[in-house]
């Protein structure tokens, strides 16, 4: 890949050993044998190590429903208190407004790629993922998961056990937790405990985008803690901004030319509104059109190397793409 030659030699050699020697890495990154997600939500990320060998039909349900952008703008429809806080049901769409087809808005409900038989065998525990099923079905699981958030041992025995096919890495959990903590309300359907934000049901009939904890998920090949990662295996960069008007959000963007100049273009449906303000985001200036990451972490095939004060000027504001100005070893 000739992004590998344009960010420049000069960035490689020797950039991981002088990092690890100055301690200068601000993130955990390790290579992991089982595939390995990143999930993105309005509280933050965490990645997720997939047990590919323990569950190899659930895991390649999930990551056909990752893959096809199934989960992109999804949302966490279920929460129950130190119990499990559960997606995959519902995308959303945009808020409904006065006139506007309801098919058209709101959410819509992921469609199903058919059942996938039960795989019971690791244990529910604190920091696992599991499939959702029907009750008195074990072999029901189609696109919904959940992720527990308690030693939830008794689920290994129920409806001949719930399948955990995945475990949270780091300190990842802890994003579990916060969206665990939010006000629930009952929208009806598989949102009878929907977690939300900002929310006032004396003023407010139904949730709008603003309230609503979404995700997105794409696949990674290394677990690193960092705000804004690129990956050439997949060419993505992954990153969390301050958007100004539009407020905090976290995006991927794709790398589409590598030479002469580094284009890259945003992804729309990678795009979730943030409750939070990640440390070390990046901002974009409306003003000078260009948006300023303070570090990127690069990961290429098990190398691991930091730039910094990378700057990407806005050059086509129709297609979202950006091209890369000027960065900092």
């Amino acid at each position: 890949m000739r992004f590998l030659q344009n960010l420049g030699s000069n960035v490689f050699k020797g950039s991981l050993l002088t990092a690890v020697l100055a301690g200068s890495l601000a993130s955990v990154s390790a290579v992991y044998a089982e595939p390995l997600v990143r999930i993105s939500t309005s509280y933050g990320s965490f990645t997720i190590e997939l047990f590919d060998e323990a569950a190899p039909d659930t895991v390649s349900n999930f990551l056909g429903y990752v893959d096809r952008g199934d989960y992109a703008r999804s949302l966490f429809h279920r929460s129950e208190t130190d119990f499990v806080v559960q997606a995959g049901a519902y995308q959303w769409q945009r808020d409904c407004i006065t006139g506007m087809d309801p098919a058209t808005c709101s959410v819509s409900a992921i469609p199903s790629q058919g059942n996938v038989r039960n795989e019971p065998g690791a244990s529910n525990t604190r920091g696992t993922l599991a499939m959702a099923k029907l009750g008195g079905a074990p072999d029901s699981a189609t696109s919904q998961w959940f992720v527990n958030l308690a030693d939830n041992t008794g689920l290994d025995e129920q409806n001949g056990g719930f399948t955990v096919f995945a475990q949270v890495l780091g300190d990842g959990l802890a994003v579990a937790d916060a969206i665990n903590d939010l006000q629930v309300i009952n929208v009806g359907g598989e949102a009878q405990q929907l977690p939300v934000r900002g929310f006032d049901a004396f003023q407010n009939e139904l949730p709008v985008e603003a309230n609503l904890v979404l995700i997105n998920m794409h696949r990674v090949e290394r677990f690193s803690s960092a705000v804004n990662v690129f990956e050439y295996g997949t060419a993505l960069l992954n990153t969390s901004v301050d958007a100004g008007e539009l407020g905090h959000l976290s995006l991927n963007m794709r790398l589409i030319d590598d030479g002469p100049e580094l284009v890259f273009e945003i992804i729309p449906d990678s795009i979730v509104p943030l409750a939070i303000e990640p440390a070390g985001k990046g901002v974009f200036d409306a003003a000078d059109q260009r948006l300023r990451l303070p570090q990127v972490e690069l990961n290429d095939n098990g190398q691991v190397s930091v730039i910094n004060n990378v700057v990407m000027r806005l050059t086509d504001a129709g297609q979202l793409r950006f091209v890369v100005e000027s960065y900092e070893e």
